[in-house]
């Protein structure tokens, strides 16, 4: 379905090219002074000079030409040269209502669907998730919705860290608690036993004490270096331990991020990517792109028209280890060999940018990614506590993901609780979806690449641009439908009618923005156009809902055609905020 403002510029393009303008300065817009109409062409001025005639005079002649046009319910030529424009109620009403008859609401799937693939989530295995790791789990997540509603296969991968010095030093302290363990005899050659010889809890203090060691201890972190080496080189009972590690960790993950309603395709890490390392490398020296510069091995990634030095990107150490680069790369390998992806989009810390410079201009220019693939990095801003540095805990360290939800989960919960209107398991229930649409909606509707504040008191406010706001406005059509269907009335026409005040059209007027408010979120992988779009789409509904007594209507086609707009409205809503990844309780 053609998006209304493509209509609008169509019908105005075609009264410049009548009456012998370019059809470039038929360019409508959104209104900036909706007091004044709801939509604008600026194209008279843009096209004055070209013409030498006064704006005005170019504006007047469009004007006349698109006076009989029944799309339109006035256009006016108002001084310096502006087309203000007001559409028909009765061209609004069909639009709705061919909204209303699609199950996409007038959403059209892209013509050429793409294969993409999502890299997000990144959380190192046997470390608990923090809220460090909150906004690529929240963004990645919507941006996959948004990609796979628009038509597109979209692969979401959560690229576990499970490869690097946490290994060694994992392994290294589980050495030295438990030397008895089979995994260390290296004269061993029979099958590793098939239960973890550790729990989740004690995975989660093994790493920080190993961790702390090896800062203060030289020996120590030079043995948890070996024991990386030698993971990342075949020893047998080492990447049997890492096999523990990953599914002890993943299965504990996975938990933490169905409790956010985050998913992903593909459980892969970057041991995934290590048999495809040594091919990699090999193919980048034969081929003239690898070099050693003070003993490691390089690739030169500047280009001619950088401003500031990038430097080479590093393939691997000088003694021959891996690094991030590496598994980054050859994760690139297997991805183009396995899924042929037309885009691959990294969904991380904007202070990451200049490593994913290096490595996509690296992946280009050794031929692992083709020119037609798209590589793109999505940066995302750093969340702050209220003091405007990152966020922590009232002791000030990082504090745990899932404490972070736990802790707004009964803020809801108490806030719903004292409106004693449900049982105890209803409540937490609803709390859950709740504190949900608070957490998410409060990162989500903030450009993903600003610093923004984490503020509980707000995001689980009721009233203003929150989650919980919007979720009660859901709620509240959904409570008008009730009580309409326990009336036992039907909506016989199943048409919308043409308004019949201000507060009606707007809402239709908000409710034709959708598929572009869609579109937008897509192309610019962008979820923070669909917050904006659905808190206008919600203060345009409960404007209505205040200025219009829908269930004390008589008249019986009025009332069933609000029964209907409020249909469409809820719809609206409910789709974008599954996009965003959270849903609306029955009642609040």
């Amino acid at each position: 379905m053609k998006e209304i403002l493509s209509i609008i510029k169509d019908e105005v393009t075609a009264a410049f090219v009548a009456c012998g303008y370019e059809e470039k300065y038929g360019y409508v817009s959104i209104s900036n002074r909706p007091d004044l109409c709801e939509y604008q062409c600026n194209g008279a001025m843009a096209a004055a000079k070209q013409y030498k005639k006064a704006p005005i005079a170019i504006a007047t002649e469009v004007c006349e030409k698109l006076a009989e046009d029944k799309m339109f319910a006035s256009v006016e030529a108002c001084p310096p040269g502006f087309l203000n424009i007001k559409l028909a109620e009765d061209f609004l009403a069909t639009y709705v209502n061919e909204m209303s008859e699609d199950d996409r609401l007038g959403m059209d799937q892209v013509e050429n669907p793409k294969t993409i693939m999502i890299d997000y989530g990144g959380p190192n295995v046997a470390k608990p998730l923090h809220v460090g790791h909150l906004r690529s789990a929240i963004i990645g997540e919507s941006i996959k919705r948004i990609g796979k509603f628009v038509g597109n296969n979209v692969i979401g991968d959560v690229h576990l860290g499970d490869w690097g010095l946490q290994m060694g030093l994992i392994i290294t302290e589980l050495r030295l608690r438990k030397p008895e363990l089979v995994y260390f005899d290296g004269t061993y050659t029979g099958e590793y036993p098939k239960e973890p010889p550790f729990t989740i809890s004690e995975l989660e203090e093994i790493y920080p004490t190993a961790s702390g060691k090896s800062k203060e201890d030289a020996a120590y972190k030079e043995e948890a270096m070996n024991a990386t080496y030698e993971l990342q080189h075949g020893n047998r009972g080492y990447q049997a331990l890492l096999g523990h590690i990953l599914n002890v960790s993943v299965t504990d993950l996975k938990k933490n991020y169905e409790n956010l309603n985050v998913s992903f395709e593909l459980w892969k890490g970057e041991s995934d990517a290590q048999p495809y390392i040594s091919d990699m490398v090999e193919k980048m020296k034969a081929d003239g792109y690898a070099y050693i510069s003070e003993g490691a091995l390089v690739v030169d990634v500047k280009e001619d028209t950088d401003t500031k030095e990038i430097p080479p990107c590093m393939i691997l150490k000088s003694d021959g280890a891996s690094l991030y680069n590496t598994t980054d790369l050859a994760t690139l390998v297997w991805r183009m060999k396995d899924y042929h992806p037309n885009k691959v989009i990294y969904v991380v810390d904007k202070r990451q940018e200049l490593y994913f410079t290096q490595v996509f201009r690296c992946a280009r220019k050794t031929g692992i990614v083709p020119p037609e693939t798209d590589l793109e990095f999505v940066g995302f801003g750093t969340m702050n506590g209220k003091d405007g540095k990152p966020f922590k805990t009232r002791e000030g360290g990082v504090m745990r993901l899932e404490t972070l939800v736990s802790e707004i989960n009964e803020k809801m919960y108490e806030k719903i609780i004292e409106n004693d209107t449900m049982d105890e398991e209803e409540a937490r229930k609803t709390a859950k979806m709740v504190a949900l649409s608070a957490i998410k909606y409060g990162d989500l509707s903030n450009q993903a690449s600003k610093d923004y504040i984490f503020d509980v008191e707000r995001f689980t406010s009721f009233e203003g641009n929150t989650g919980p706001y919007i979720l009660y406005t859901i709620v509240r059509m959904k409570s008008i439908l009730n009580k309409y269907a326990a009336l036992g009335k039907q909506v016989e026409n199943k048409k919308i009618l043409p308004a019949a005040s201000e507060s009606e059209k707007s809402l239709m007027l908000e409710l034709t923005k959708f598929n572009s408010a869609i579109r937008g979120a897509y192309e610019e992988s962008a979820p923070h156009k669909i917050c904006a779009y659905i808190y206008d789409l919600a203060n345009a509904f409960n404007h209505f809902y205040h200025e219009t007594k829908i269930m004390a209507e008589e008249d019986d086609k009025k009332q069933a055609s609000y029964i209907m707009l409020l249909e469409l409205t809820k719809k609206a809503l409910e789709t974008c905020i599954d996009l965003l990844g959270f849903e609306a309780p029955e009642r609040m």
